[in-house]
């Protein structure tokens, strides 16, 4: 074996750590001739797109995102998104069960079954995002979790089988549960 391959195999490799960023990252080459090796990590772990997210100064109902309804008679939940504020979006599926026009499920959900609205404190804030592919995500997400828990109005038909999110339900079917925000207690079910 030749002194410089000897050298190079006693030299020490390092690591350089860079947040994947997409197909842009891939493409740094200047660690290319060094001892310098490159590894990727990112920001974008399941805890952390399924963790509630809040802003403490505003009134939690002023914010856009995933939440949930809850049938003050049954418990049973309705999860839903919206880019509006969660107020308005309460205010939506109040007016659709005042005027029996079939628009919300959670509507329907009274409607069909003589349960009566409560009031917005019956919506559950579950994760403050802006409208985008992610908030379709964890949506799901929660359909899915309240679908295996058997707790939900949503369409039935929307719930497909999804391996991540059996995986987490598995895991932890009550996950987020205990960081939701109810401001009041829900009625027991007698």
């Amino acid at each position: 074996m030749s002194k410089s391959k000897k050298q190079n195999k006693t030299e020490k490799t390092h690591w350089s750590k860079f947040t994947y960023c997409g197909r842009e990252t891939r493409a740094v080459t200047v660690f290319r001739n060094t001892r310098i090796k490159v590894t990727y990590s990112t920001n974008n772990t399941l805890e952390k797109l399924l963790t509630k997210k809040h802003h403490p100064l505003r009134d939690k109902y002023d914010n856009s995102g995933i939440y949930q309804l809850i049938c003050p008679t049954c418990s049973k939940k309705y999860t839903g998104q919206t880019g509006k504020s969660f107020r308005t979006r309460f205010k939506e599926h109040l007016q659709d069960f005042r005027h029996a026009n079939g628009k919300s499920s959670f509507a329907q959900h009274l409607l069909d079954n003589g349960h009566d609205a409560g009031p917005i404190e019956d919506m559950s804030t579950l994760h403050i995002t802006s409208k985008d592919r992610l908030m379709d995500t964890i949506e799901k997400y929660y359909i899915f979790r309240e679908t295996k828990l058997d707790n939900h109005i949503n369409d039935k038909l929307a719930v497909r089988p999804n391996v991540i999110f059996e995986t987490v339900v598995q895991k932890d079917p009550h996950r987020g549960i205990n960081n939701i925000c109810h401001t009041r207690k829900l009625p027991s079910s007698q």
